[in-house]
């Protein structure tokens, strides 16, 4: 089953990123996912060209915020930890334990984990922003060196090459 619009996005910043595909239906989009190929012939529609535009002034450096229609697909819980992550500043982070006791989930934190690593909107709904209490870096469904690439973009760091 596909969704109804399908668009790529290279971030013009840094080759290494990769590929991103952007897939909406009429409601919205409803995954923003780092690819490796464009696997499908694009069909786009109005929030993938928005999202497109978001995403390459995101990259600029000249958009911290995104206003784009989401229809993610998930659970309740999912949905909440998600617009927890929507929340999180531009530069700034948060630990799994913080988005649990703010859901008043406390002791949550692999609920939100698993929530967080279910994100089918990253960049747009900042998965990345989130690392475990000790500071550290945790998984991320795009892989730790994109993760680390847009905490350094975000927190005005010189982005450095992916191996």
């Amino acid at each position: 089953m596909h969704d109804d619009a399908l668009d790529y996005f290279r971030p013009p910043k840094d080759k290494t990123l990769g590929l991103i595909r952007l897939s909406a239906s009429d409601a919205g989009l409803t995954e923003i996912a780092f690819v490796m190929e464009d696997d499908e012939p694009a069909r786009p529609n109005a929030h993938t060209e928005q999202a497109r535009k978001q995403l390459a002034e995101y990259f600029a450096g000249s958009r911290r915020t995104f206003e784009l229609p989401l229809a993610p697909k998930g659970t309740d819980f999912q949905r909440r930890v998600w617009q927890a992550l929507a929340r999180i500043p531009y530069g700034e982070t948060r630990c799994y334990a913080e988005i649990a006791e703010q859901l008043g989930c406390k002791g949550g934190q692999r609920a939100v984990g698993a929530a967080n690593g279910r994100n089918p909107l990253a960049i747009v709904v900042p998965c990345h922003r989130v690392i475990g209490s000790n500071g550290r870096l945790t998984g991320y469904a795009g892989g730790i060196g994109r993760k680390q690439w847009l905490l350094a973009h975000e927190s005005g760091e010189v982005a450095f090459a992916l191996n």
